[in-house]
């Protein structure tokens, strides 16, 4: 099949010349598509003739990758999704079930919009947790605080988040604000919704699309929590000619082994800053130790307390969940020797 070039009806889902060349292995027997909805192991699919249902080719099947809302993929001529192209940027966390294997959010986006909800919602220790998040995919973060009509203190909001990241502040019920994130987006690119159930992400979704397509519901009164009112992943194109990725809320957010190493500095810029500098001797523990300039941040007020304990928290998990997939691949490989030994023995 042809490849397409930039004037493919492809180009509103973000066809550009990064995903030309990385088509180009299968261009002359594939047509090219990008993933919009991932519904009970069938694939809807934006193709240059419009959308489509696939399946996997068997070879995908058995591999570990899966298929994502997001992902630009080869088709082959029977309509099976034969490969997926290198994702430009990923959010992944750990599958939530007890198995230790990453789970992938959302593939492909340019933007992360982070949406708290100024009420019961509103926790800056989770904020920095979704950075870092951001960081490791690559995507450029955007800190949405919606619900602007419930808060008290804006200003005081707006200035804690807004020493994090670019902060943008709406009322999305009332429609209030959501201009303002157009501004982050250029024609082409991408912007996936996450946050918590109940910050307001489908309303954000559906005012954005400019219909009710999907399902709001109240949040509970005593604590904010909403119901998971998004159920699965799905790829929206929008009028205003870039495309929006809405997430199920995340209740938990165990990370996974970076793809980024430099992820954790990125998300904690000011706390990188201050142990570049360099404390007087060299393996200080930043507790007790003279001429620690990370006591000294703290002593003054430079640096919150509770950042710096968020921050030693995702360094240890960094570390326990290293060592857990460092043995694990040993185990996996220890297997695997049983096995062609019990095999050699065989013959």
């Amino acid at each position: 099949m042809l490849s397409f070039g930039l004037t493919s009806p492809l180009t509103g889902f973000g066809w550009n010349d990064h995903w030309i060349a990385a088509f180009s292995p299968f261009a002359a027997s594939h047509q090219a598509g990008r993933i919009r909805l991932v519904h009970r192991g069938l694939f809807n699919v934006f193709t240059a003739d419009g959308e489509h249902d696939a399946e996997l080719s068997p070879k995908l099947r058995q591999g570990t990758e899966r298929a994502v809302t997001g992902d630009w993929v080869a088709l082959s001529p029977d309509g099976n999704i034969e490969a997926i192209l290198p994702r430009r940027t990923a959010f992944v966390r750990r599958d939530p079930s007890e198995r230790m294997r990453p789970q992938v959010i959302a593939a492909n986006a340019d933007v992360a919009f982070l949406v708290m909800g100024l009420d019961l919602d509103y926790n800056i220790r989770r904020l920095e947790r979704y950075l870092y998040l951001t960081a490791e995919s690559g995507a450029r973060p955007v800190i949405v605080l919606n619900k602007s009509d419930l808060c008290d203190d804006l200003d005081a909001r707006q200035r804690e988040c807004g020493k994090l990241a670019p902060v943008v502040v709406l009322n999305a019920l009332a429609g209030d604000g959501l201009d303002k994130l157009t501004a982050h987006m250029q024609p082409g690119e991408t912007a996936v919704l996450l946050g918590s159930s109940g910050a307001g992400k489908s309303t954000i979704a559906n005012r954005l699309r400019g219909n009710e397509l999907l399902a709001t519901a109240p949040v509970r009164e005593s604590d904010s929590k909403g119901r998971h009112t998004t159920t699965r992943r799905e790829l929206i194109q929008l009028d205003r000619g870039w495309l929006l990725m809405d997430v199920p809320g995340l209740r938990g957010l165990q990370i996974w082994t970076p793809n980024n190493p430099d992820a954790l500095d990125i998300a904690f810029s000011d706390i990188a800053g201050l142990l570049a500098t360099g404390c007087r001797f060299r393996d200080c523990r930043h507790e007790e130790d003279p001429g620690c300039v990370i006591r000294e941040a703290l002593g003054s007020g430079t640096l919150d307390e509770g950042r710096w304990d968020n921050y030693r928290k995702l360094q240890g998990e960094l570390t326990r969940l290293n060592i857990a997939t460092d043995q694990q691949a040993k185990d996996k490989e220890k297997q695997r020797w049983k096995y062609l030994q019990k095999k050699q023995r065989e013959r």
